[in-house]
């Protein structure tokens, strides 16, 4: 397989990207100047090695000069320890964080239970979750917010987290899901800074 055609396989990968959109991504790329196309190519080398991601909430973060393995927000002693918002992507994380509705700590899945999945656990952090909920505990978690897309697999998956959660309920802790200022289909992280304010005020 040719250069051309191996990167518009890789494009096609992406989410949301089909073959000719992947494709004209590759022509873009072609009529650009070498300056351009090779600070492309040494961000790309450049990705992993100045990321890390938190041994706590699991949200890919830039290295700091300090080294440490735990994100800011993870570190912030002013956020609300008694909540946690478990979503489903980094993405969706950075969206609530930008709507200014939400203080307390975050969990990432790294991916979405798919209708009719029979080993959930191979598509979502759950023993890392158990985990971690069980420590949050002990530091005063009350509450833990499913905050996953009003669509299918994202139902499926709040689904699944909540029924995974449930020997945490006796012990007083409150699970709840995202109130339905969300619009049914929508992805968490296309919604605005309002609808998920409403989201989360609303939650049930």
């Amino acid at each position: 397989m040719n250069s051309f055609n191996r990167l518009v396989e890789i494009f096609s990968e992406f989410p949301g990207i089909g073959p000719r959109q992947a494709k004209r991504f590759v022509y873009f790329l072609l009529t650009q100047p070498p300056n351009l196309t090779g600070e492309f190519v040494r961000a790309l080398e450049n990705l992993k090695a100045n990321t890390l991601t938190c041994t706590s909430c699991f949200r890919i973060f830039s290295r700091n000069a300090g080294g440490l393995s735990v994100c800011s927000i993870c570190l912030d002693k002013n956020r609300d320890a008694s909540l946690l918002a478990v979503v489903s992507r980094d993405s969706d994380l950075e969206s609530l964080e930008k709507s200014g509705s939400f203080d307390g700590f975050y969990f990432v899945l790294g991916g979405i239970v798919p209708i009719l999945e029979t080993e959930p656990e191979r598509k979502v952090r759950s023993r890392e979750l158990v985990q971690q909920v069980e420590k949050k505990i002990e530091n005063g978690l009350k509450e833990i917010i499913l905050a996953m897309s009003a669509n299918a697999d994202g139902e499926n998956t709040a689904n699944y987290i909540n029924e995974l959660l449930s020997p945490y309920k006796t012990q007083g802790l409150k699970v709840s899901l995202l109130g339905r200022g969300l619009s049914t289909g929508i992805e968490l992280e296309y919604s605005d800074a309002e609808t998920l304010r409403n989201a989360l005020g609303n939650r049930r």
